[in-house]
C-alpha cells in the first residue's frame, strides 16, 4: 500500500479514517480555503508524484461546496503528477437525476459525471445508485458496491419468522427481492406515485402483509415523506411493526422527528455513507468502511472487486453462467 495516498474532503471525514485504518494507511492532509468572495481553493498536503490518489468525499449537503470541493482536489492531484486519481463517493446525490421526465429540464447525475471526467478522475468508486443506469453516465471505470450484505447481516440475528420485507415504491422492488432472499422472506411492494420532491402518495400494497412484521427496505431516505406514507397504507393493511432500512441515511428536514415519533416504526438501521444525524442515538448504523477499503485493496493489486458481492447480488457480482439457447 505504499504507493496509495488517501485524501478526505470535508463532507465525511470519519468514514475516510475509518477506511484508512482498515488499509493499514494515514489519512493523508489537505486544506480546503474560502476566500472572502466565496470561492474554495484546495491544497494537497502530502507528495502525490506518481502514485495513486483515492479521495473520499460522498455528495451531501451543502452538496454543490462539496462537489467543487471534490473537483478542485481531484484537479489538485492531477496537477501533482499523480499516477491515476481515484474519487471514493460512497454518496452519488445527482444519481436521483438520470432522466428527462418534463420539458427543458437538467439530467444532473449525467452532468456531474462528466464533470469528474473533465477534472481529470480515472476511476469513480460508489455504492447503491439510485437508478443503476447511472453507471453508464460515466466515461471511465466505475465500482458499484453494494450495502445489502451489510445490512442483511442485521437482521439475521433477529427472529424473521413473522417477517416481510416491503419495497416503497415497484423501482426498488427487484432489489428488495434479493435483499429478501438473503434473509428467505417474502417480499411485497408498494404502488407509488411522486407528486413532489417531498410530496408522494401510496395507492396500494402488492403483497400479503396482514399480521406481520414489515422489514422496509429503501436506498435512501431524504425527508422520510415516502416512508412514513408508505407505513400508514402497511398500517391500513394490517402490518403490526416495521424496521426501517436504508443504505443512504440522510434525514433531511424533519425526517428524525418523523420517523422517531411514529408509532409502527421500531428502529432505523442505516450505513455510515453519509454522517448520522448528532441527535439520534437509538439509529443504528453499520458501517460499509471495511468493503471501500477492501474495494481499494483490491483494485490497487489488479483484483476483482465484484467478486466482493458473490452470493449478495448478482448485478454487483461475476456474470452467472448463461442458460443454454
Amino acid at each position: 500500500m505504499s504507493d496509495i495516498v488517501v485524501f478526505s474532503g470535508s463532507a465525511h471525514r470519519a468514514l475516510a479514517e475509518e477506511i484508512c485504518s482498515h488499509l493499514g494507511v494515514t489519512l493523508s492532509r489537505s486544506e480546503t480555503t474560502r476566500f472572502s468572495n466565496d470561492c474554495l481553493q484546495v491544497q494537497l498536503l502530502a507528495n502525490c508524484r506518481q502514485r495513486d490518489v483515492y479521495i473520499v468525499q460522498p455528495l451531501v449537503p451543502p452538496t454543490q461546496d462539496h462537489l467543487m470541493e471534490l473537483l478542485l482536489m481531484v484537479d489538485a492531484a492531477r496537477g501533482a503528477s499523480a499516477a491515476s486519481v481515484t474519487v471514493v463517493v460512497p454518496h452519488y446525490a445527482y444519481a436521483r437525476s438520470d432522466k428527462k421526465d418534463a420539458s427543458r429540464i437538467s439530467i444532473g447525475g449525467k452532468l456531474v459525471a462528466d464533470l469528474l471526467a473533465t477534472a481529470g478522475v480515472s476511476r469513480v468508486v460508489t455504492m447503491t445508485l439510485h437508478a443503476p443506469q447511472v453507471h453508464g453516465f460515466f466515461s471511465m471505470p466505475v465500482d458499484h458496491l453494494t450495502a445489502l450484505g451489510e445490512l442483511a447481516e442485521h437482521y439475521r440475528a433477529q427472529d424473521l419468522s413473522n417477517a416481510i420485507v416491503v419495497s416503497p415504491d415497484f423501482g426498488n422492488a427487484k432489489t428488495a427481492s434479493q435483499f429478501a432472499r438473503l434473509l428467505g422472506l417474502p417480499v411485497a411492494a408498494g404502488s407509488k406515485q411522486r407528486k413532489a420532491d417531498d410530496k408522494v402518495v401510496i395507492d396500494t400494497i402488492v403483497g400479503d402483509v396482514a399480521g406481520k412484521r414489515a422489514i422496509v427496505l429503501d436506498d435512501e431516505i431524504a425527508t422520510g415523506g415516502s416512508i412514513i406514507e408508505l407505513m400508514d397504507k402497511l398500517e391500513e393493511f394490517g402490518v403490526t411493526e416495521a424496521s426501517v432500512a436504508c443504505t443512504h441515511g440522510l434525514f433531511a428536514g424533519k425526517a428524525v422527528e418523523r420517523l422517531r415519533s411514529h408509532p409502527s416504526i421500531t428502529e432505523v438501521v442505516t450505513t455510515d455513507t453519509v454522517p448520522a444525524p448528532a441527535d439520534w442515538p437509538e439509529l443504528k448504523v453499520r458501517s460499509v468502511a471495511p468493503l471501500f477499503a477492501e474495494a481499494i485493496a483490491r483494485i490497487h493489486a489488479g483484483e476483482s472487486v465484484s467478486s466482493l458481492f458473490d452470493g449478495v447480488d448478482p448485478a454487483h457480482a461475476p456474470p452467472q453462467p448463461k442458460l443454454p439457447l
